[in-house]
């Protein structure tokens, strides 16, 4: 299995394009190297190619990117793209891929939905790019040598959803994670959490690389960087760092683990800072764009 990350950021990316907070200058002055959107492409045979979830910055991120370049006048290695959630910064790059060339588009039927709801998405031609409907716990091959399992995990309804309540930490189809397998070696995909239970857990007892999300390091990051209100719990993400964060409650992975969906407050994109310190010694990762691994 192959894969690449093509953007490592949560939403608004590293620059935030209204942001002055330190990493986000950083990410200006090149003192820290800038992170597109969140997506991922994966590959059973190096030609064939899946993206997870479709990033606003898509369009940059395949032109930076030349093993998903087109390999004849009108083309893509691009056989499927599949969608955790229906957040902006997952839904929105399908906007981009509307040019009249064929791709699968799966989704739970509740993501599905929302893309039914706003016809600006009917641009993506239906006679070339059919949607298939994801069950939860029932695999599916969309490429030669990949066979996916979507599960949900704990989260919200996309912002733009929500209503007078919400509750942040719903199990359904409006947030997944993916199970993703080759002939010998497991994937997790999981860029929106809100907690880790011990069923979950379990779930993610027998990967081999997990991609996990990090958008932040404490629950209240953009509060602390006066940056916003909100805590990572409200935005439907489980921090980091802390008793009930996910180093802790990930520990006994055997996995390789790596933080996909990084918030560009987060301190630990800081590679000199106590917060990526702790991070390589609980023994993870930090994603960034245009990282390659293979299984």
């Amino acid at each position: 299995m192959f894969v690449h990350v093509l953007g490592a950021a949560a939403g608004g990316g590293l620059p935030q394009w209204n942001c002055g907070c330190r990493n986000c200058n950083d990410a200006r002055s090149g003192a820290l190297p800038p992170l597109t959107q969140s997506s991922v492409a994966i590959s059973g045979d190096g030609e064939n190619w899946i993206i997870l979830n479709a990033s606003p910055d898509i369009r940059t991120q395949l032109q930076d990117t030349p093993k998903l370049h087109p390999r004849g006048l009108r083309d893509t290695p691009i056989r499927a793209v599949i969608v955790t959630n229906a957040d902006v910064d997952h839904l929105s790059g399908l906007l981009v891929l509307r040019e009249k060339t064929g791709f699968a588009l799966h989704a739970t039927s509740d993501v599905l939905s929302t893309l039914e709801s706003n016809r600006i998405f009917d641009v993506l031609d239906r006679t070339l790019v059919q949607r298939h409907a994801m069950a939860l716990d029932a695999a599916f091959e969309p490429a030669p040598g990949l066979r996916i399992t979507p599960f949900s995990v704990p989260g919200k309804v996309a912002l733009f959803l929500e209503g007078d309540t919400v509750e942040l930490e719903e199990i359904g189809e409006q947030t997944v994670g993916l199970i993703i397998e080759s002939a010998d070696k497991t994937l997790a995909y999981v860029p929106g959490c809100a907690a880790l239970p011990d069923w979950l857990l379990d779930r993610l007892s027998d990967v081999d690389l997990l991609l996990f999300d990090g958008t932040v390091w404490e629950n209240d990051d953009m509060q602390r960087t006066g940056t916003g209100e909100k805590t990572g719990a409200r935005m439907g993400h489980i921090p980091m760092h802390g008793s009930a964060g996910s180093i802790a409650r990930l520990k006994g992975l055997r996995a390789r683990k790596i933080f996909v969906h990084i918030n560009n407050t987060n301190p630990a994109l800081q590679p000199d800072g106590p917060e990526r310190k702790a991070l390589r010694e609980a023994g993870w990762d930090l994603a960034h764009d245009g990282m390659e691994l293979s299984l």
